[in-house]
């Protein structure tokens, strides 16, 4: 597989929504004009201006809320500009519109504080991205602070601060962002900021360069600190009642993606917390449920899996609850010929996933993603990451939220266990979780093929995941024009990486099953979510050697992709009723395609 960093995937999402959409940040209106409100300074040196500015692009396409097209304008401008004071003027002229407030660095002194004469507006209940400027005269390198005493967890405060307590402030200062100030005279920082309440709310913000960050919600200005009052409109928002179907009438669960008509998503990807994921543009409703968005425009694209029809579909807003119809509309349906979907390797914990509030998501979270993707099965792989709290939810059997007939089930990857360096394994229909000798993830074999050992006494199918890493040396002699007759190639792989490295050795064996007799060690390798060619040319080497692993397909969400769950998948043929057993057993007898 190839390794995404986290600044290549924001580029990539980066270039992709630009074109996707008209991008905008979140303002009541297109900025027409400079914001006079706020300071100016007159030049800085163009290049790292631009690169902390395309860095801010990049991380404001990620949450879900980018810049207006004028605004894009000018930096483009800006960007073939010829001096650096043209730059620095065409910079602030695209990003001081939409600014909540200006900071002016000052040495062995608080910074001074200029306050936007029309902030952008927040909306109830959700939250909103904002900009801050900094004119950094001082050139310091620490972290920019702001609190509030009008923000926090509203179960914390005194019983005579909960009215005020309307809001709550988080800084964005993830990659391709840093928390620290780049010493720069002037940069652009994101905060994020969220409204209980309608109306007009006011709020006093405190402001600190390299101040220490001290729990407290004091008033005033504490040493070190700036305070600045602020007025913010926050716009009222209304229940949108999504009824949901599926092609048959039937009410089910699927995947919306809402933009209003600046092109920001709802509900804001900021601060999601499950089943909404954070690295998603979609949400998953179910027939009747809810989200919540002020009055406007939208367009919604409306889809259930890879099956069905994508629509994109209007919805106004107006000042009462309303009603948002969508049927699916089917292309095919594979299970009423006895073809049933799944993803045999996706995670609830690790990569995009979060780790607090809770370790990972829920079984309850996973089960409305495969439902809402139309993925008859999901296993759902526990691994190195959230081990310890994931473990709870494996039970040797179909998850109690399943729903026929969506079956989750929880079983392991070998990933992360120093254990794992033989290659990664996807470990299915296991009835024990871990083995003797230890409660955890670090006792586990240090081959592949012992722990298949252990696998295949248990009546496991086993294969390993994302096949391709590892083995890409294999491509060099094969363009993407050449076909399947270009396979199997004899460059010979640099077997460097996580994917099938131990299986040419692994597959030539047999191992003891549950009866004793001998059984494949190796059932499948994993495709669909590395590289095609590699993938195959390892397979066809592998049959051409005489013997017969299957393959299955993968997604390893949100690892390889944080997209969406069964973007790879296997469709599994089965003559009577589902069940997650007899659809590892079609893998396991190949009775499957990918797709």
């Amino acid at each position: 597989m190839r390794i995404f960093t986290t600044a290549r995937f924001l580029a990539i999402v980066a270039g992709l929504q630009l074109l996707a959409i008209q991008p905008v940040l979140a303002a009541h209106r297109q900025p027409s004009r400079s914001n006079s409100t706020l300071p100016r300074i007159l030049t800085v040196e163009a290049q790292p201006l631009m690169s902390q500015v395309g860095r801010l692009r990049q991380a404001l396409i990620f949450l879900g809320e980018p810049l207006p097209s004028r605004s894009e304008l000018l930096l483009a401008k800006a960007d073939a500009a010829k001096s650096d004071a043209e730059t620095c003027r065409l910079v602030q002229d695209a990003l001081d519109p939409l600014c909540l407030a200006a900071v002016r660095t000052h040495r062995d002194a608080a910074p001074a504080i200029t306050i936007s004469s029309s902030p952008p507006p927040l909306f109830e209940q959700g939250w909103r991205v904002m900009l801050v400027k900094v004119i950094n005269d001082a050139g310091t390198t620490t972290p920019l602070s702001i609190r509030s005493p009008n923000a926090g967890p509203i179960a914390e405060a005194p019983a005579a601060d909960v009215n005020r307590r309307w809001m709550g402030l988080a800084p964005y200062e993830s990659p391709p962002l840093q928390q620290e100030l780049s010493g720069l005279g002037l940069e652009y920082r994101i905060e994020q900021i969220y409204s209980k309440n309608p109306g007009i709310n006011s709020a006093e913000l405190q402001f600190s360069i390299g101040a220490e960050q001290r729990p407290g919600r004091q008033s005033g200005s504490p040493p070190g600190w700036s305070s600045a009052h602020v007025q913010f409109r926050c716009e009222r928002s209304h229940p949108v009642r999504l009824r949901v179907q599926d092609s048959d009438g039937k009410p089910v669960t699927a995947a919306f993606v809402i933009r209003d008509r600046l092109g920001r998503i709802y509900p804001p990807q900021v601060k999601r917390l499950a089943p909404d994921l954070h690295f998603q543009p979609q949400v998953y409703r179910s027939d009747g449920e809810i989200v919540r968005l002020p009055n406007g425009t939208y367009t919604v694209n409306c889809s259930r899996g890879p099956e069905s029809v994508p629509e994109t579909r209007s919805l106004v807003v107006s000042g009462s609850p309303v009603t948002f119809r969508y049927r699916v509309t089917r292309w095919i349906d594979p299970s009423r010929l006895g073809w049933w979907s799944g993803d045999h390797h996706i995670h609830a914990a690790g990569c995009a996933h979060y780790t607090n509030p809770t370790e990972g998501v829920l079984p309850r979270d996973m089960q409305r993603h495969i439902e809402g993707e139309d993925l008859k099965v999901g296993c759902n792989l526990t691994w190195g990451p959230c081990f310890d709290y994931q473990k709870q939810f494996f039970t040797g059997k179909t998850d109690t939220n399943s729903r026929y007939p969506y079956l989750l089930r929880y079983d392991i990857e070998v990933s992360g266990f120093g254990s794992h360096q033989s290659g990664h394994l996807c470990l299915l229909r296991l009835q024990e979780q871990i083995p003797p000798g230890g409660t955890s993830d670090l006792h586990w074999p240090t081959l592949c093929l012992n722990t298949l050992r252990w696998a295949k006494k248990q009546g496991a199918v086993c294969g390993p995941a994302h096949s391709a890493n590892g083995l890409l040396g294999a491509v060099a002699r094969v363009s993407d024009t050449d076909g399947p007759d270009g396979l199997p190639t004899y460059a010979v792989p640099r077997f460097d990486g996580i994917g099938a490295m131990e299986t040419i050795v692994d597959v030539t064996h047999e191992l003891p099953g549950p009866d004793g007799r001998l059984v494949p060690a190796v059932d499948f390798i994993s495709t669909m979510d590395t590289d095609r060619i590699a993938e195959l040319n390892n397979w066809y080497h592998i049959l051409n050697c005489g013997y017969r692993p299957r393959i299955s397909g993968e997604t390893d969400f949100p690892c390889i992709t944080g997209e969406r769950v069964g973007k790879g998948r296997s469709y599994v043929k089965l003559n009577g009723k589902l069940t997650f057993d007899d659809w590892c057993e079609g893998v396991h007898d190949g009775r499957c395609y990918v797709s």
